[in-house]
């Protein structure tokens, strides 16, 4: 496999990491969870698109890809967003961030049954082995995995996978940059449609506010965008889907190191599960 690739996927798969321990600092802040977002897809389109246009790799959909691809970003994206940060008033970033990673597993399921694939041993058994793994945690730790936010993170897990299943099937001729260049302004307008319906929308008042919604914007969301298609440039699509997941691996030692979360032997154990289901899934996938 080739290391700079691999390399690449894994620092995607740490940026990516880095957003639930943000959330929980921002959280702790005062930010609202539509001031977060809000803020996070701007900011992330501003960037997005400013490197995109330097590359000379930027380019406007038009007519239905265009509705489709802001459509993805306004409903689906929003959606698991919300849900994703939602999750976190409820679970350490860890246990979220292992919940939420069953995406995977769900997206095969989703496959399978919109593209009438057959379901076959392996889609049962790499499903199994995810719930179970959520099961375990959530069993052996129902202070720590609270039921509520463990139904919040699968939902939005699960919205995840459709939105990746749509976004296969309904943009399979569009260059997946320019799809994430017009999902990010979608879902921004959502959260700031609904901040502003609410009245939970409000600009960060210090500088460390701004430092947070920052860093949520480029550290886990634009850089991680384009380290992971560069990557996925490099080691192709099956390699790149097996080495990023490490995603879940880091937020749960970033809760740990930085928000001093516990790591138990049942989120071990229970998150061992959760990535063999992925991996089983992903490699049958391939």
């Amino acid at each position: 496999m080739d290391r700079a690739g691999t390399a690449l996927v894994l620092v995607s798969a740490a940026g990516f990491g880095t957003l639930g321990v943000f959330g929980e600092l921002a959280a702790d802040a005062g930010l609202s969870i539509p001031t977060v977002l809000a803020f996070r897809f701007l900011l992330a389109t501003v960037v997005v698109w400013l490197v995109l246009g330097a590359c000379g790799r930027l380019r406007l959909l038009r007519g239905r890809s265009l509705a489709v691809g802001v459509a993805l970003g306004a409903v689906g994206y929003a959606a698991m967003s919300g849900l994703f940060f939602w999750g976190l008033t409820f679970m350490t970033a860890g246990l979220v961030g292992i919940v939420l990673y069953t995406y995977p597993v769900f997206v095969v399921g989703a496959a399978a049954l919109r593209l009438d694939e057959p379901v076959t041993r392996r889609t049962v058994a790499s499903l199994a082995a995810a719930l179970a793994g959520v099961a375990l945690v959530t069993g052996a730790d129902p202070a720590g995995a609270d039921p509520r936010g463990v139904a919040v993170v699968l939902a939005a897990a699960v919205v995840y996978a459709g939105y990746i299943t749509a976004s296969r099937s309904a943009l399979a001729t569009v260059d997946p940059q320019v799809l994430t260049a017009h999902v990010l302004p979608g879902a921004a307008v959502s959260y700031l449609a609904f901040g502003t319906a609410t009245g939970g929308l409000a600009t960060p008042a210090t500088d460390y506010e701004w430092a947070l919604v920052v860093a949520i914007a480029v550290v886990a969301t634009a850089l991680p965008i384009f380290a992971f298609f560069a990557g996925l440039r490099r080691i192709g699509a099956s390699d790149a889907s097996i080495v990023s997941t490490a995603e879940p691996v880091v937020t749960l030692l970033l809760g740990a190191a930085v928000l001093g979360e516990p790591i138990t032997t049942a989120t071990v154990v229970g998150g061992a599960l959760v990535l063999g289901g992925v991996l089983l899934a992903q490699t049958g996938e391939a």
